[in-house]
């Protein structure tokens, strides 16, 4: 039993971890001197030097992802809160639904960014 909780903190963390550098990461999309993440577009010289660094657009497309991964960050780390304030608060046997709900809830969101990439016709990143 202690090992199957400790497999799930290192679930939480390794999601949370996930989390916030998929959201932080300063590069989703590189090439012809330009690089394009959640928040800025930089631009860069053949030797790598950046340029101009500008804020990401403001379309609601962008708006909505950016929105959206910041709500998957706050409902996991709601969840692994909730999950160790259940652990030292349920009975034995207790089931964990509250913790579960947030952790779908943060995994939705998450991949609900990832479908605007794969429907044809949709807005991109690095486009304006």
């Amino acid at each position: 039993m202690l090992l199957l909780l400790l497999g799930i903190i290192v679930l939480h963390v390794a999601v949370l971890v996930l989390l916030f550098v998929s959201t932080i990461v300063s590069q989703w999309i590189v090439g012809n001197g330009h690089a394009t993440d959640l928040w800025q577009n930089c631009s860069t010289s053949s030797s790598g030097n950046v340029h101009h660094c500008y804020s990401s657009s403001a379309n609601e497309w962008l708006q909505s992802v950016q929105a959206t991964m910041i709500l998957s960050i706050i409902f996991s780390v709601l969840s692994l809160f909730l999950f160790f304030c259940q652990l030292f608060t349920l009975t034995k046997g207790g089931r964990f639904y509250i913790t579960g709900v947030f952790q779908i809830l943060a995994g939705e969101l998450g991949m609900t960014n990832s479908t605007g990439e794969a429907v044809p016709g949709s807005p991109r990143l690095g486009s304006d």
